[in-house]
């Protein structure tokens, strides 16, 4: 029973983390491309609207599930026999938790100095609240993205290594 809970967390971790991946991945292939192509209105009001919508319960059940389910995941795998598999799980986590430290450190708060600037229809001067949010935000959200997609591999591989482990007569 704790070898198939364990393969349950581990694939959950692996999806929730290839989520997160995708979301931030999305984003920076093509949510930010076309808002660069946006009025300067546009850009302040999309990007405030987006920030508001994407504080929901599907988005935090991956945000921080996928960070609780690859720690489960390396502690369920912390027994002798499971030790090929951990390394890439401490991969993950590190991986995933510089994600989480660049969105609490750059990305939430150019969110927070977007939505104090206030309602787009009263900002006098949108270009240098773009300016001031845009090139730093891009920025930082591929840094998450490949730093996503990086965890997102680990935890990959490490399925593949404790599929091995499961099958008889593998490592």
């Amino acid at each position: 029973m704790l070898g198939l809970f364990r393969g349950v967390v581990l694939v959950a971790a692996t999806v929730t983390v290839g989520l997160m991946a995708g979301l931030f991945y999305a984003y920076a292939s093509s949510v930010m491309i076309g808002l660069g192509r946006a009025s300067d209105r546009t850009f302040v009001e999309a990007m405030q609207r987006i920030n508001m919508a994407i504080l929901n319960g599907w988005f935090f059940v991956c945000f921080l599930g996928a960070l609780v389910l690859t720690i489960l995941a390396a502690v369920l795998h912390l027994s002798e026999d499971r030790r090929s598999v951990l390394p890439w799980i401490l991969a993950a986590v590190v991986l995933y938790g510089a994600q989480l430290v660049i969105t609490a450190a750059v990305n939430v708060p150019l969110n927070n100095m977007l939505d104090a600037a206030g309602d787009p229809r009263h900002i006098t001067d949108l270009a240098a609240v773009r300016e001031q949010f845009e090139a730093t935000w891009v920025r930082w959200n591929l840094i998450r993205a490949v730093t996503c997609t990086a965890a997102f591999v680990c935890l990959t591989w490490a399925l593949v290594l404790y599929g091995r482990l499961a099958t008889p007569g593998g490592p």
